[in-house]
């Protein structure tokens, strides 16, 4: 088990929903915290990723950061949604793996699984067909963070994990939309 008390952790989406309770999980266990906001470092843009990896020098990443929104905001916005999402993750990672991160923690999203998958939702259903068409381009391209993670610990043997949670809600929540931070 990983000694998170030594370890410097980047948190994208830190300030979010889910990133509020993973940040002070990790302050609990003494880990030195750093959560980069849009404002700093807009992380679909290559360069900003790599003044990122530069300033913060992390040793873990734990990446929640997501353009995400309810129904409507998913059918307003498609295709940012999946722009933005794959940049996210795909440059995160990939700049992750080129500074020597010891450990990438990918987060998926339900809205991954197929429309029809029966529930409970298992892991073996997540390719098993094409997600609710309102979801659909948010839930591909955080699928895709999962299908990089393989990739390059196949080729770089780089220590990427992709975690599926399931609804969240709680403390901090927004049930009307769009979520505070998580991008």
């Amino acid at each position: 088990m990983i000694d998170l008390a030594s370890k410097r952790i980047v948190v994208t989406g830190g300030s979010g929903f889910l990133g509020r309770h993973v940040v002070e999980a990790l302050e609990a266990r003494g880990s030195t915290v750093l959560v980069p906001r849009k404002a700093q470092f807009d992380l679909t843009r290559e360069a900003d990723v790599e003044r990122m990896y530069a300033e913060l020098r992390p040793q873990i990443v734990v990446h929640l950061a997501a353009v995400v929104g309810g129904i409507g905001a998913n059918r307003a916005s498609p295709g940012r949604f999946f722009y933005d999402n794959v940049m996210l993750g795909a440059l995160t990672m990939e700049h992750a793996r080129r500074n020597g991160v010891e450990k990438f923690v990918g987060v998926g999203t339900i809205c991954a699984y197929p429309k029809h998958a029966p529930v409970p939702f298992v892991e073996d259903e997540l390719w098993n067909g094409y997600p609710e068409e309102t979801n659909a381009p948010y839930g591909i391209a955080k699928k895709m963070l999962l299908v990089q993670g393989q990739a390059y610990r196949q080729q770089y043997g780089f220590n990427a994990i992709h975690v599926l949670p399931v609804n969240l809600y709680g403390p901090h929540d927004n049930l009307l939309g769009h979520r505070e931070g998580d991008a």
